[in-house]
């Protein structure tokens, strides 16, 4: 029987969460165009950065599509073409543990150097502070999960974890798999839930944003430099300094 703790934790927490996630990236759109940015701070520094971007950002976007595999994508789908169970275990150890190494190791790099280099740290707000701590709880945790799931086979989160997270967006909502989930999972999961309610307040916006509109823009005029400035001749007193 399902518990109320177990219905405030894996029920109502997700949806106010995606709410959160919806409504603030419409607000933030709405009322900050200007502070949809990343902030970048590669003027102040460059040579951390590009070391750490790089293994985060490739590392994370491999995370991800692991995550839309194992969540979004049932086991029986899987198996119907032909991707076995210790196949799929075999690339979620070895791709997702490599992934997730590099993705520590290239946010480790961008926190210490926003710990460092001064003008970065001057930068960074306490969104950004409290964003990075989320974050890498979100990150470590998964990482850990992954290998003890697949390495020690005591868990399939596929039966579990992804059939619930699949009912939220179903509303076919099934809190007690993942009451029934590792202590590990759970963290993980609340953490996630976490992060996405912060997503729209942080710089992690600039995930949602494409230079389209380069493709559209007009052309820049350039003026050539003649020695006279513009359609009228300079007064005296006036003449170009060369």
């Amino acid at each position: 029987m399902t518990t109320g703790a177990e219905v405030l934790l894996w029920v109502v927490v997700p949806y106010v969460c995606l709410t959160v996630f919806v409504v603030g990236h419409l607000w933030r759109y709405r009322y900050d165009k200007f502070g949809w940015t990343t902030r970048s701070s590669q003027v102040y520094e460059n040579r951390l950065l590009r070391l750490g971007s790089p293994l985060f950002h490739f590392g994370i976007l491999f995370v991800l599509a692991g995550h839309v595999m194992g969540l979004g994508i049932p086991k029986s789908w899987t198996e119907f073409v032909g991707i076995s169970e210790g196949l799929y275990h075999f690339m979620a150890v070895s791709v997702g543990t490599v992934a997730g190494v590099s993705t520590v190791v290239g946010m480790s790099i961008l926190i210490y150097r926003r710990r460092t280099v001064g003008p970065v740290f001057t930068a960074t707000t306490k969104m950004d502070k409290t964003m990075y701590a989320v974050l890498a709880t979100v990150i470590v945790l998964g990482l850990v999960n992954t290998v003890i799931s697949n390495v020690f086979g005591h868990y399939d989160y596929r039966d579990g974890v992804s059939v619930w997270f699949r009912g939220i967006f179903r509303f076919s909502l099934h809190p007690e798999l993942m009451a029934a989930a590792p202590i590990g999972f759970q963290l993980h999961a609340l953490a996630a839930f976490a992060l996405f309610a912060l997503w729209p307040f942080t710089r992690l916006v600039h995930v949602f944003s494409a230079p389209l509109g380069y493709l559209t823009r007009p052309y820049i005029v350039y003026r050539s430099r003649d020695d006279q400035l513009g359609s009228r001749k300079p007064r005296r007193g006036w003449e170009k300094v060369k």
